[in-house]
C-alpha cells in the first residue's frame, strides 16, 4: 500500500516475479471485472459506487485460498473496512515515499494520472501533502514500512524480502 507514484505496481510486480507468485493490481482487477476504466467508473457512476465495488473486490481477493502479491489503490486502505481486511488477511507493506519523491514522479507521469492531470505544478505539492496527511494514519497501520526515497527497485525489494 502507499500513495500514488510510490511504486506499488512496479515493486509488486517485480517482487511477484522474483517470488514466483501471481501479481494482482487491484485497480486493474476492478477495471477487468467492471469492463470500465477507473476514470470512467468515477465519472459515470461516482466515487461512492467505486468505493463499494473496491471493497467487494478486495474482500473477494483477500478471501482466496492462495498466495499472491496485491497492489492496492492509493486510497484503498482509507475506505469502508478495507484497512481491517488488509491487516487481518494479509501482510501489509507501506511503500513510504516523501512528498518530493511523489511530486517528481508525478511530474513525469501526469498524463497517466487523471486525478492530478489538471493540477498546476505550483499546486501539486500542496495537493500531495494534503492527501498524504489525510491518508497517513491508514498507511501507518501496515505491518511494515519501507522508504522508497532514493532507492532502486532492487533495493526496495531486497528490504521487503528481509522483512518477510
Amino acid at each position: 500500500m502507499g500513495y500514488m507514484a510510490s511504486g506499488k505496481s512496479v515493486i509488486g510486480n517485480t517482487l511477484a516475479e522474483l517470488l514466483n507468485l501471481p501479481f494482482i493490481d487491484l485497480d486493474n482487477y476492478i477495471e477487468e471485472e467492471e469492463q470500465m476504466t477507473i476514470s470512467d467508473i468515477f465519472s459515470k457512476k461516482g466515487e461512492i459506487y467505486f468505493r463499494k465495488i473496491e471493497n467487494r473486490y478486495l474482500d473477494l481477493l483477500l478471501n482466496k485460498d492462495a498466495n499472491f502479491i496485491l497492489s492496492l489503490g492509493g486510497g484503498t486502505p482509507c475506505y469502508a473496512n478495507n484497512l481491517k481486511l488488509i491487516t487481518y488477511k494479509s501482510t501489509a507493506i507501506y511503500l513510504n515515499a516523501s512528498i518530493n519523491t511523489i511530486y517528481e514522479r508525478l511530474l513525469q507521469e501526469r498524463e497517466k494520472r487523471p486525478i492530478v492531470m489538471n493540477i498546476k505544478d505550483t499546486h501539486l505539492k500542496e495537493f500531495i501533502a494534503k492527501h498524504l496527511f489525510e491518508r497517513n494514519p491508514f498507511y501507518q497501520e501496515a505491518h511494515y514500512q519501507v522508504s522508497v526515497d532514493n532507492k532502486s527497485v532492487k533495493e526496495v525489494i531486497d528490504e521487503i524480502i528481509q522483512l518477510l
